[in-house]
């Protein structure tokens, strides 16, 4: 019975098995004429979209099994960063990573319609700045602030 038993598990287990993939019978190889053994290119590219604020950069150039490139972009906090890379088969990759502070943008202000009748022009006899002025801090804010209520603030 045991015998049996094996038997039917065997052919089950077979069945489950289903069909094998068969690999080919020699190695796939690439033609040779495909191979180049010195590949050689250049690229670059440049984005400075103003409506954006995109401003981004690359270039690259390969000769053989030496790569060497750069790319620059502008990182959210408006530093620029820039990393000058190369990559060959003795040193492998190397990436130096070098930020520019932030360079403020001036806003583009609409062009203003001509001004037909001009205002006379008056001269400023005050101070730039305001003398300063006390007043006192809200409940909720003291409460923040862990100062008690009503206390003075010069501005």
């Amino acid at each position: 019975m045991a015998f049996k038993l094996c038997i039917l598990l065997a052919v089950a287990a077979v069945a489950k098995a289903g069909v094998v993939p068969v690999a080919p019978a020699g190695p796939v190889l690439a033609k040779i004429e495909d191979f180049d053994p010195a590949p050689q290119y250049s690229f670059a590219y440049d984005v400075q979209d103003s409506l954006t604020g995109d401003s981004k950069a690359q270039y690259e150039t390969r000769n053989g099994d030496i790569v060497q490139g750069s790319y620059s972009l502008v990182e959210p906090d408006g530093t620029r960063r820039i990393v000058e890379y190369t990559a060959d088969p003795v040193n492998g990759f190397n990436a130096v990573v070098n930020r520019e502070p932030a360079v403020a943008v001036a806003p583009v202000v609409a062009k203003a319609a001509p001004v037909v009748a001009s205002a006379p022009v008056v001269a400023r006899t005050a101070p730039l700045l305001a003398a300063p002025v006390a007043y006192t801090i809200p409940r909720a804010v003291a409460a923040r602030l862990n100062v008690p209520v009503g206390a003075p603030v010069v501005v």
